[in-house]
């Protein structure tokens, strides 16, 4: 029987949702999620920053390990995000126990595919890490770190679940908690895991390990104390294949994103090391401080895709077009400024992490500033790609997907650095961006005028 205190709630949510101004909707959905963003941008960055500090080899196989990062990634987004679209949407329509299914669902599948990603990874640790672009002597570093993250996988792709469950209803803020309580005990376990255990390298992966399950065991407990507006239940896993086609469908950008990052990481690090670890070391130090500032803009647009995705549910489109617009014009500004202020102290920002190392300073530099000219384009190609996912626009959400680090990058990653030789390597991504908004702003205009076409239908 329903509680009538749930009941009262969800109404009060409902309401929310749908008649909050949208520039205010979006913008307090966003800070939670921007926030956890950071956090976790933060921490990572903070592995590469510690990790450094034991070499330049050390330095690299964070950005090897980074490949596998970003596979589990891709899984926990892929079920995480597509089963967040598609309760963000069920919730705006009202079908409540259909959103409980699928939260479900896509909770316990994240779990069994972290656990034979983890078998498998803990089986063929040093192929991998080869495979992946390690040199012989960043490769004792890679596979030491890479064995933890392994370890670590179920309760990762979880989490990203969990965390994306919580946006896709609209209480980003409980998510941010859990998140951001993880990330803060990764700092503060790092320097004491790495040096004062001197457990190096492992040391790192076994600070992230432990932050992700603290993350993972805050998340959880949201749900199972009955603060969210689904609740994640055994016995509500879906036997029907309709559920899981449905979520992997929704998801099936976020995999093609995150799968092709992986593909992209693989190549950058096979084409960098080419020139040395100092390059290898250098683009990993670079890609961690650009994600930092990536890391806000998709903070951003995860706050607007909840209120995207309910009001689709809920045929308010002329909402879910206001809110596009506002999201995509604010998310330019945000990522301008950030990417100002990096371009200026480049240099500085990267001597932080390998001071002694000029090589690395100078190669990471460049690469930060490219990729600092290209960041202000990006805000639309974000957006863009969001907006098309969480209305299920499936085929476009996945085609945009693919765009920043796949069809545009790697088609410069493998050609220009045998052209212009480590140039290539550091302008690749920042060209891709360029190209992706080329691409992307297309598919920008015809949801605009596809909402359009909904109001004018409902008139």
């Amino acid at each position: 029987m329903e509680n009538p205190q749930s009941e009262k709630r969800r109404q009060a949510h409902y309401e929310r949702m749908t008649n909050t101004p949208v520039h205010r909707l979006v913008s307090t959905l966003a800070i939670p999620t921007i926030i956890s963003m950071l956090v976790t941008s933060i921490y990572n960055t903070a592995d590469t920053f510690f990790v450094s500090q034991l070499g330049t080899s050390a330095a690299g196989a964070v950005g090897i390990v980074f490949s596998i990062m970003a596979i589990i990634q891709a899984l926990g987004f892929t079920l995480g995000q597509g089963g967040g679209a598609f309760v963000s949407r069920l919730l705006g329509a009202r079908r409540v126990d259909e959103a409980i299914e699928a939260a479900s669902s896509a909770f316990f599948a994240s779990l069994f595919i972290g656990l034979l990603l983890a078998i498998f990874g803990l089986t063929f640790t040093e192929p991998l890490m080869k495979a992946l672009g390690a040199t012989e002597t960043i490769l004792p570093y890679a596979n030491a770190y890479g064995q933890y993250i392994f370890f670590a996988a179920p309760i990762m792709c979880a989490s990203l679940v969990l965390n994306n469950l919580l946006r896709s209803e609209g209480k980003a803020m409980l998510g941010m908690v859990g998140i951001t309580i993880g990330g803060i005990l990764n700092i503060f376990l790092d320097p004491i895991f790495i040096f004062v255990l001197d457990f190096k390298t492992a040391g790192a992966a076994m600070a992230t390990a432990i932050s992700q399950l603290v993350s993972f065991t805050l998340l959880f407990a949201v749900f199972i104390t009955g603060r969210s507006n689904v609740r994640i239940k055994i016995t509500k896993v879906s036997r029907r294949l309709s559920v899981y086609t449905t979520i992997v469908k929704n998801g099936f950008p976020s995999f093609t994103r995150q799968g092709l990052a992986t593909v992209s990481s693989v190549a950058l690090n096979v084409s960098a090391s080419r020139f040395g670890d100092s390059a290898i070391a250098a683009m990993s130090i670079s890609g961690r401080i650009s994600f930092l500032l990536f890391a806000a803009l998709l903070g951003f647009g995860q706050g607007f895709q909840p209120v995207a995705g309910f009001n689709w549910g809920a045929k308010r489109y002329d909402r879910v077009k206001e809110a596009t617009i506002f999201t995509a014009l604010s998310g330019t500004i945000i990522i301008s400024s950030l990417s100002l202020v990096c371009f200026i102290f480049a240099k500085d920002i990267v001597r932080c992490f390998r001071r002694d190392d000029l090589e690395v300073i100078y190669i990471g530099a460049l690469a930060l500033r490219l990729q600092c000219a290209a960041f202000p384009v990006c805000a639309v190609s974000v957006i863009t790609n969001m907006a098309l996912q969480v209305t299920g626009q499936s085929l476009k959400a996945s085609l945009t997907a693919m765009l920043r680090q796949g069809l545009c990058f790697l088609p410069y990653i493998i050609i220009l650095p045998k052209v212009i030789g480590l140039l290539g390597v550091e302008i690749s991504q920042p060209l891709a961006d360029v190209t992706t908004f080329i691409i992307s702003v297309n598919f920008f205009f015809w949801f605009l005028r596809e909402t359009d076409r909904r109001i004018k239908e409902q008139r």
